[in-house]
């Protein structure tokens, strides 16, 4: 009798912070159906966090993960569906209007052009080259407060 393994096992890496930690990732099928902790890696040794612990929610396949845009408008207390190319433009749009109204070009005698309304956070699961391009598109929009964990 020959068993055939349904299941695939591979390794991956925490996306929630900078500790690095293992995990195992099983899929039947292509399907996600289970995520631990990898009892093999250094780091973590099979343990998981409550952040790292959920990483199942992740999962495309999840069910009940968000696959669509839900706005909810300013006092409104209903969530209505919007495509995507709207949700995008929207962004843009705030973007672009809390820059202009926030931006500062000149401190004293020093040309500054910047604007101090606008954040940008990495995420641990981005790469440097990631990194590099985030913080390159913040610094053309102007942006001063930036932060990754490239560099935990």
């Amino acid at each position: 009798i020959v068993l055939k393994k349904r299941v695939n096992e591979k390794t991956t890496t925490c996306p929630y912070c900078g500790c690095g930690c293992g995990f195992l990732v099983a899929a039947d099928n292509g399907k996600v159906v289970n995520i631990e902790g990898d009892p093999d890696h250094p780091v973590n040794r099979g343990a998981a966090c409550a952040k790292g612990a959920s990483m199942r929610q992740l999962a495309a396949d999840n069910p009940r993960r968000l696959s669509k845009v839900l706005y909810r408008a300013p006092g409104g207390t209903e969530w209505q569906e919007r495509p995507w190319d709207w949700a995008l433009d929207r962004i843009a749009q705030l973007i672009k209007k809390t820059r202009d109204q926030n931006w500062t070009a000149k401190d004293g005698n020093y040309t500054v052009n910047r604007t101090e309304a606008i954040a940008s956070l990495g995420g641990s699961a981005l790469d440097n080259e990631e990194n590099y391009l985030l913080v390159k598109m913040a610094r053309s929009l102007g942006l001063v407060y930036l932060e990754t964990q490239a560099r935990i």
